[in-house]
Order: C-alpha cells, then structure tokens, then sequence
C-alpha cells in the first residue's frame, strides 16, 4: 500500500532528526561536559571548546568520540547511503555542536538531496535555505512543483522518478540560474511538452534529461531545444520519439553545439555524416521499423519414432514444428493482412513440406472430439489442441487473444497472445536434427507510446509441435482369398478325374496366382490412399520462453538470443533415431543407379556416429532445446541513407 505523501520540509528535518545529531556521541551530555565554556558568558566564546590538556573521569576525548562514528562497525556508524554532508554534520557534533542551530543549518546546505522519502509537496520552507545550488528529489511521488516555492540560487533540479506528467508547472517562474534539469523516468507526454524547454524560460541551461518519458514528436522537441544557447549535454533515449531510425542523427544536425547525445559523445564525423539532414525533418516518416529473425531450432524430438506403423485404414501421422512471438498492434496503422500490424515480409521463406489444408469452421466442433480421443503425445497429455489456418509461404498471424479464447476455450494460454499484441509464426518444417526457420520480419509501426510498453513488457518465444492424423475418405477393400479356396477346390476335382494327366499344369496354375496375390497386397501396402481427410491439428508446445526488449529502448540497436528451454529428448529416444536413419540411409544407397558406379553405403554423419557411440558407452548427453532469435531496431548510419528512404 502506497504511503501518505509528506512535504519537503518535514523530510529534510526527520533526516536530520535520524542524523541524531543532539545524542551521543554527538552534542553534549556527560560524555564532554567539561569541555565547554560556561553558559554565562555572554560572548562568542561561548562556542569555542576549552583545550584542556586532560579529560575529567567519565569523558571521552573527540579522537575516541569521532571513531565511534567513523568506524563501520560502530553500532553509531552513518547508514549506507548517507553522503558526504551527512559525514560532516555528524563530526561536527561531536567537535563544535554549539554551532548546530537552525540558522547555521539553513546557511550551510548548498545541496539538498531527499531520495525516496514519499515527498508529495514541495513547500515554501525550501525558500529557506539561502545558499541553496543543488536540489534532488528523485524516486518520491511528486506530480507538480509550484515554481514559486524554489529557491533562484539553484543551479541543480533533479526529479528523477516522480509522478510528473507536464513541465507545465515549472514553466511559470523558473529558477533563472538552473544549469541542469532532470527529469528522466517521469510521465511527460504531449506535443506541447516542447512549449516548456526553451531559452525564455531555460537561458543557462547546460543539461538536459528527459530520459525514459513518453515524449513522441522528435521535429517539435527539437526545434525548442535549438533556442537553448547554452545546451551541450542532452538524453532523450527511452522514449517513444528516439525509437524513430533517424532519431540521433537528425538530432545531432539540429542541435549542432551539441557535445553529448544519451551519453555518447558526439564525434566530428558522426556530424559530417549527417550533415544536412535537419532540413528534411518534415519529409521523414514518423514511425519505427523493426526485424525480427529467427534462426535454427535444435534439441526437437523427433515425436514420430514412437507411433507405431500405420495400416491401410490409418491413421497417416505427420509433424511439423514452428516457433511464434507476439508483437505489438498498430492501431494507427492503415489496415493490413496482419490484424493492423503494418508488416512487411522481407525474405518469406516458401515451404515444399508443408502438409496441412485449411480447416472449414464446420469442422470446429469435430475438432474437439478428435483431439479428446487422439492419439496420446510422449508424456500422455494434450498441452493443447486448436485448428489452425492455411500454410502459404506467409508468416501465420492469429487474432486476438478474447476472439481465440471464443473459439477455443481449452487452447494453451501460451498459444495465445497477451493482450494487445499479434501472434506471428514461422513457416512450418518437418522434424530434423536442426531445422533452419530462415524467418525474417519487418514490423513498421506509427503508434510509438504503446510500442514503448510493449518493449519494456518484452516478447514470448514459443516452440510448437503440431500434429496432423488423415484418415483415408474410402476405406480399402479387405483382401480376401475366396477365389484361392474355389481354384483349389477345383484342382481337387481335376486331380481325382485325372491324376496322371494334369498334375504338373495344375502346379505351375497355383504358383502363379499365389505370386500375383503377393504382389497385389505388397503394392497396396506400399501405396497410401490418394484422398485424405485430415482432423485438426493437435497443437504441444515444446517450450516458452520470455525475451527482454528493454535493451533497445535504452539505445541498443540489438537484441540476440539463444532461448534454451532445457532437455526434452533422452538417450533412448536419440538411439531410435539414429538407428532409423542409418537404416533409411543404407536402403536408399541400396536403390541408388549402378550406370558408371559402383554400390557404395551412404555414410552415416560423423557428428552423429559420435552421439551413437557415446550413447552406448554412457556418456552421451543429449541435446537441449533452443531457438536463435533476434530483434533489431533500424537506425540510419548516415543522412544519405535516411533521404534515400524518402525517395523510397
């Protein structure tokens, strides 16, 4: 529960009331008593302590006083965090405390700093400290400040991590000397946040940090911050305006005094690059574009060792595996096959393998029987079931998290996305050792506050199993070997009307026939059905896992990843692979053409010789679970680059 805000100078004096500047072994009291001049004495002197060359009984000299509070294990040591000014006021208690009143205290802070002590309210008790230069108040619940109530001799603001939503309010008497401003981790938003940053109310600011805000017009704020004579130090990353692939270097042409961008130095060439860029700042593209990539999926079982072999009546399994993530929507965004996500596919990666037809809505209802009585996965269990779309070579988008809980109620909440955001999928692929996704896609988008949400919440790796069970639409006719029965019963007859005759051709008649009836059900087992009807598709993810974005609002232009989601296959089941393969591999060298070579056994991959063998011999560790995944955040290296976008 969030605590009762306070004012500024009831904090600054429970901090000195915790400084405990008045108790031992500070101020006064028995333990340095003789140490003092007596309070008759009307005179100056009376603050002076006495040099006297012994200490009376039951006293402590300063040397032993001051070590009680200089040592860090002293139960009156100073709390970790305290500075350097806290440091001094405790040493002076214990050497001069007759100096430590309430004019001395407001004469002598030139920095005042009240970190994350609940102070709503700065009051007019601040005007008190004279010589005031420094003022922090970061991480306390501050909205507004009424300008009136700061002292003009400040130098120094900083109101990291407050409440404030506008600088409207420092904007109506502003301390005429301030060099710094900071203001980073706030909530300003709003194009006329720009109004407030300029040279009439800012003349010697030297600082600026408006960090970690939700500003979004770049073109506005910069062209205020250009009237700022004195401006050489800026941090704009962390907000939504910054995520734009022109951001720093429209900035640096725009601002050309200035010496430090996000706490990277501006370097002489960086402005010769983009050099004449401010002047087509009304021509560039507000939005941000992003790609995402996701590279090869290694440690998948191969799920299909352990389903037994199908019969003529079925059912035929297949598996295909996927990996998806959820991205932000665009609700600005012009309408596009993507559920309002503005994307474009840059490198679609076609797929020849892909085995799964359109599902009509009809079916839904089937579907849900079908999965309740398929076929059990390794572990036993559905993590869950759903029908799912067409597989054209375009990326596989679902619709909104509320519209999916409709149409399947017992779908795996991994399989949905979080509120807000779109579901993307790469292509679908069979099972291999490694299976190359080759997915690349470029989200472009224009509504920058809510992409600024999405990138601090992050984004979520799925890998998925799906699969497929078809079933033949006519069933194949049942061999039956009544016309062998009747021809033997036949040669039966002709045996006892002639046995001497006709016994050889009747012989030669049977091989034959029981030749051909062996090739016939040889050849229709080797043939399946041409016509399938296919159930929906039985949905298991393999693993899930989180990715943080965070880096790239924080100026990262990259975000790489191996997401490991731990072991899921074991040596059993890699030793039925390999020896399947192996036995695939030989019957394939087998059929291979003789003309001009001779028969050679294909040979099996070193790398997995290797796990065979190690798998024999006990040592074999088999592989984890991972997928490689990248975001990256286009920024443009040079203005050539970002007016060639214009062309564009």
């Amino acid at each position: 529960m969030e605590k009762p805000g306070v004012t500024l100078s009831a904090a600054v004096q429970e901090h000195l009331r915790h400084l405990c500047l008045r108790e031992f072994p500070c101020g006064t009291g028995s333990w340095n008593k003789s140490r003092f001049l007596p309070r008759t004495w009307r005179t100056w002197r009376e603050l002076v302590p006495r040099e006297e060359e012994a200490v009376n009984p039951g006293e402590e000299t300063v040397e032993a006083l001051l070590d009680l509070v200089r040592s860090p294990h002293s139960p009156w040591a100073l709390l970790e965090g305290s500075n350097a000014e806290d440091r001094f006021l405790r040493e002076l208690a214990i050497q001069n405390p007759l100096v430590l009143k309430d004019t001395f205290f407001y004469s002598y802070f030139r920095s005042l700093r009240v970190v994350d002590k609940q102070v709503s309210l700065v009051d007019k008790g601040l005007l008190k400290f004279l010589k005031l230069e420094e003022l922090v108040l970061s991480a306390n619940q501050i909205k507004e400040i009424d300008a009136v109530n700061l002292p003009p001799t400040l130098k120094v603001l900083e109101l990291y991590g407050n409440k404030m939503s506008s600088m409207e309010c420092l904007w109506t008497r502003p301390p005429p000397h301030l060099q710094h401003l900071g203001l980073g981790q706030n909530k300003l938003l709003g194009p006329l946040e720009s109004l407030y940053v300029t040279a009439d109310h800012w003349p010697n600011l030297v600082s600026l940090d408006l960090s970690f805000n939700d500003l979004t017009d770049l073109q506005g704020m910069i062209a205020s911050l250009s009237t700022l004579p004195h401006l050489r130090l800026l941090v704009l990353q962390g907000n939504p305006l910054a995520l734009v692939p022109y951001y720093r270097g429209f900035t640096i042409d725009s601002l050309s005094q200035l010496c430090v961008l996000d706490d990277i130095t501006v370097s002489p060439s960086e402005k010769h690059q983009f050099r004449g860029l401010s002047h087509s700042g009304d021509l560039l593209a507000r939005e941000a574009q992003f790609v995402v990539t996701i590279g090869n999926v290694k440690g998948v079982l191969d799920t299909s060792i352990l389903d037994p072999e199908p019969g003529p009546q079925g059912p035929f399994i297949t598996y295909n595996y996927y990996v998806t993530y959820d991205f932000v929507e665009d609700e600005e965004g012009e309408g596009s096959d993507y559920g309002g996500v503005l994307a474009e596919i840059v490198k679609p990666s076609p797929s020849t393998e892909q085995l799964v037809e359109d599902i009509p809505e009809e079916l839904f209802e089937e579907a849900e029987d079908s999965v309740e009585s398929g076929l059990s996965t390794l572990s036993g269990e559905l993590e869950g079931s759903v029908a799912s779309g067409g597989s054209g070579s375009l990326p596989q988008v679902t619709d909104s998290a509320e519209e999916l809980a409709k149409l399947r109620p017992r779908i795996d909440p991994r399989l949905c996305p979080s509120p807000g955001t779109v579901l993307f999928s790469t292509v679908r692929k069979p099972w291999t050792n490694v299976i190359p996704c080759n997915y690349e896609m470029q989200h472009t988008l224009r509504d920058l506050v809510p992409l600024k949400a999405f990138l601090l919440a992050g984004t979520t790796v799925t890998i998925v199993e799906e699969k497929i069970l078809s079933w033949p639409l006519v069933p194949p006719p049942v061999d039956t070997v009544l016309p062998a029965k009747k021809g033997e019963k036949d040669k039966k007859g002709e045996k006892d009307k002639d046995k001497k005759g006709k016994e050889g051709k009747d012989k030669a008649g049977k091989v034959e026939k029981e030749t051909a009836l062996k090739e016939q059900k040889a050849s229709k087992k080797k043939e399946l059905p041409k016509e399938l009807r296919q159930d929906p598709p039985v949905l298991r993810v393999l693993g899930s896992g989180f990715v943080a974005l965070e880096p790239l609002l924080g100026g990262e232009p990259l975000v790489s990843k191996v997401c490991n989601f731990g072991v899921i296959r074991t040596t059993e089941t890699d030793r039925l692979t390999f020896l399947r393969d192996a036995k695939n591999k030989n019957k394939n060298a087998k059929k291979a053409p003789e003309a001009g070579k001779s028969k050679t056994k294909v040979p099996v991959s070193l790398e997995k010789e290797k796990s065979a063998v190690a798998a024999y011999n006990g040592d074999y560790q088999p592989q984890p679970l991972t997928v490689e995944v990248q975001i990256r955040l286009n920024q443009h290296l040079s203005a050539e680059e970002a007016l060639r976008e214009i062309s564009l």
